[in-house]
């Protein structure tokens, strides 16, 4: 899953990951339901963060 990715993701690769724009990224880390890190202005999401919002979002009943 997710191999063709570095190990710390930027907004653009999460939003081509996952199907979804920039905007909505940036919202998924203001609310704390992605992990992520700025650096200056800059949002670094770890690949591992990624992960576990993919399984966080899944229903399995």
């Amino acid at each position: 899953m997710l191999e063709q990715y570095q190990d710390i993701l930027s907004v653009y690769d999460v939003a081509e990951a996952l199907y979804i724009g920039k905007n909505r990224v940036y919202e998924l880390l203001e609310k704390k339901l992605l992990k992520g890190f700025r650096i200056g202005r800059v949002w670094k999401i770890p690949k591992e963060a990624l992960k576990e919002y993919i399984l966080s979002q899944c229903n399995f009943s």
